[in-house]
């Protein structure tokens, strides 16, 4: 055993995994994996965004092929043990596990973070392998066959976690990148000594290599393959098994449960694998339910930041959609993950393609989305924060008063606002449709969210309403908002009323309402000719 060669990390870091409260059992992914372990010399590589358990499965894959330690006290209870050639393969093989995101202390170059890898395997080789007439200035691959040859085809198992790590790293140079690619050709390809290599990461292989230096690599990425899909983040059935042990875990500890199911999927959905299953962010769900509390836990540092990293030399390319995709609509978009990098976006499609696969924007059918409350929440942040993104930004910085107006029925002030809204610049909406007008409503509300939580054309009572404003607080005032173009307010308050959306405020009958403060119908009109919004606000009885 030793730090890279059959280390005893993966088996103690996937153990503590699977004694935490909120686990889901992943472990049907091995029974894809077995063949390739008996089969030898075959390689893939599964990117998918940060936060989407990709080092938990390396663990679980390093605990259960690696010779470091008996595994059964954990896999005996999972899913896999009902499989065959399980036992058979349990702790058989050689492994060697490197997560290339560790880093040396003060690492400034990248001869410092490669040599720390190649010296620590070199000399875990040496200690295995004593009869090998191997030494420590030999190269890692040529020790490797030495073992090969001289300990009758000996063979090994590679794990590979954050692989492309050192891409994003300020110290490394687009030369050390080639030699960098070249380390991984040499020791992986077309070598009788690879049992299998297994390796993830953010972004795919290809994206790197140009040449022919990782082509052995099938890649398998969230939006391009449907195979491992429902391997990384949380289908429906099992955030409601969560939900389910979450509620048992409540009741045990004599807590008053403050997430609801609802919750979790309105904050952690919305993702999509290659054949439309919706998948929930797993860090974010097991977080909120252990902490009982929605909130963001998608990423530890500034999740603002790094969202207008991506655009903000390409402003102009994506502040309609960005004013889209806050509103709820999805934007098409031509998506190439093996062209999204961290830096030189020079078009739309690549600012885009680079959000999907960081996980800030989720794909689907042509179509990239805000994938989540969790999500939409930065994005807000960032629209009220950035004067560069212009005309959005004006928007936003109106939502606060267009707000209060509402509240206190003060219609001239709504009408100035949504004027300015038209007028302020050249519009990059058109009003041509009532999307792009409901975007407009969007932006200049988007402060209420803090207070509401808003849903667009939801169902309610006998057909669908543009927006309603559910309150955080149950004594809050709810407000129904209906659209109209060339048509008046009036008649937009007639169709809340006759269509009768005010039922989704009151609650199932002979139940107590939910909500108990004061509703609000609110029509917004706009004509075409003449370029004039109008706005009408009345109370409306239970």
């Amino acid at each position: 055993m030793g730090m890279y060669l059959n280390s005893i990390s993966p088996f103690f870091l996937y153990r503590s995994e699977c004694s935490k409260p909120y686990y889901v059992d992943k472990t049907e992914i091995l029974k894809e994996l077995i063949p390739l372990a008996e089969q030898g010399n075959s390689h893939i590589c599964i990117t998918r965004p940060r936060r989407f358990g990709k080092t938990v499965m390396a663990n679980m894959i390093g605990a259960f092929f690696g010779k470091g330690a008996d595994a059964s006290e954990i896999f005996d209870r999972l899913k896999i043990a009902e499989q065959e050639n399980y036992r058979k393969n349990l702790n058989q093989y050689n492994v060697i596990y490197i997560d290339f995101s560790k880093m040396p202390s003060g690492c400034t170059a990248y001869s410092e973070y490669i040599s720390r890898i190649e010296n620590r395997l070199k000399k875990d080789l040496i200690k295995e392998y004593p009869e090998a007439e191997i030494r420590l200035e030999d190269a890692l691959w040529d020790m490797l066959e030495l073992i090969f040859n001289e300990y009758n085809g000996e063979r090994f198992i590679f794990v590979l976690d954050e692989w492309d790590c050192i891409f994003h790293k300020d110290f490394v140079t687009e030369k050390d990148k080639t030699i960098y690619l070249a380390f991984l050709s040499n020791l992986l390809k077309d070598h009788a000594y690879v049992r299998f290599s297994y390796m993830t990461g953010i972004l795919p292989v290809a994206k790197y290599s140009s040449g022919s230096e990782l082509n052995m690599f099938i890649e398998y990425t969230m939006g391009s393959e449907s195979k491992f899909g429902q391997d990384f983040g949380f289908s429906e059935s099992e955030v409601d098994m969560l939900y389910d042990r979450y509620l048992e875990n409540c009741k045990k500890e004599g807590k008053k449960e403050t997430v609801t199911r609802e919750g979790l999927r309105i904050w952690y959905d919305g993702y999509f694998t290659k054949t439309g299953i919706r998948m929930y962010n797993p860090r974010s769900v097991v977080a909120s339910l252990s902490n009982n509390n929605l909130g963001s836990y998608w990423t530890s540092s500034g999740p603002y930041d790094e969202i207008f990293y991506y655009i903000e030399h390409n402003v102009a390319d994506v502040r309609k959609d960005l004013a889209l995709m806050v509103s709820g609509e999805g934007v098409s978009a031509k998506i190439q993950e093996y062209a999204a990098t961290s830096m030189n976006l020079s078009t739309r499609d690549e600012i885009l393609s680079a959000m999907v696969v960081y996980g800030f924007l989720s794909y689907y059918k042509g179509k990239v989305y805000i994938p989540n409350k969790e999500l939409m929440d930065r994005f807000d942040e960032m629209l009220q924060k950035e004067a560069s993104l212009g005309y959005v930004y004006n928007l936003a910085k109106e939502s606060e008063r267009m707000l209060l107006a509402t509240l206190n029925g003060d219609t001239d002030t709504m009408e100035k606002i949504l004027s300015f809204a038209h007028n302020t610049e050249t519009p990059i909406l058109s009003y041509n449709n009532e999307v792009e007008l409901s975007a407009i409503v969007n932006l200049v509300y988007l402060s209420a969210r803090d207070r509401y939580r808003i849903e667009r054309e939801d169902k309610a009572g006998k057909g669908f309403v543009d927006f309603i404003f559910y309150p955080e607080e149950r004594n809050d005032t709810c407000i129904i908002l209906e659209l109209k173009i060339d048509d008046t307010p009036e008649a937009a308050i007639q169709q809340i009323k006759e269509k009768q959306y005010v039922l989704r405020f009151l609650g199932k009958l002979g139940e107590q309402p939910k909500y108990t403060g004061k509703i609000l119908a609110v029509g917004i009109s706009y004509d075409k000719e003449t370029k004039i919004h109008r706005c009408e606000i009345e109370e409306i009885m239970r």
